[in-house]
């Protein structure tokens, strides 16, 4: 689960702002799927459970504005248990203090469960990979003694028969 939050911040509180401080948000996978994308808003918020493995970015822009404007985001993001707003779990279940935190504990513990069950697939993974690079590099190393067996075995005949024919009796 992932949560965020974003607002442009206002250095004068005490006055609104112009129509041209908008900002365009895109939040999108390291695939290019997007997750949430507003146009020309000054404050949003987006939730979303990942579907895809890897890195998410959030990109926030501007029109172009003339003279040049700095703006200000308050961005928030939040992922895993930290994405959970457990104060309205207690205020919408009434449950007491102990049993939020046992809720808490729970999801933590779901959560190092998933990451070690993901953790143990890439090992086979990378186990099954390192078997079959051992097996091909020894059939390499194999091959090559034969080759260099031959090699030596035919150099070996070349001089023999080279020392034959010089020694020959004419």
């Amino acid at each position: 689960m992932t949560v965020g939050k974003y607002s442009i911040v206002n250095p004068h509180d005490s006055q609104p702002f112009p129509e041209s401080h908008k900002l365009t948000v895109r939040v999108t996978s390291s695939y290019g799927n997007s997750y949430h994308y507003s146009e020309r808003v000054e404050s949003g918020q987006f939730a979303f459970t990942a579907a895809e493995a890897g890195d998410y970015m959030a990109c926030f822009w501007a029109a172009d504005h003339k003279p040049t404007v700095i703006l200000t985001v308050d961005f928030d993001w939040k992922t895993g248990v930290a994405a959970k707003d457990w104060s309205n779990v207690a205020k919408k279940g009434s449950v007491d203090v102990m049993e939020m935190e046992l809720k808490k504990m729970y999801d933590t513990v779901i959560s190092i469960q998933e990451e070690m069950n993901y953790l143990r697939e890439r090992e086979d993974e990378m186990q099954g990979l390192n078997t079959s690079t051992n097996v091909k590099m020894a059939w390499l190393s194999f091959l090559s003694i034969i080759e260099v067996g031959f090699i030596s075995d035919a150099e070996y005949v070349m001089e023999w028969y080279r020392m034959w024919n010089f020694c020959r009796p004419s």
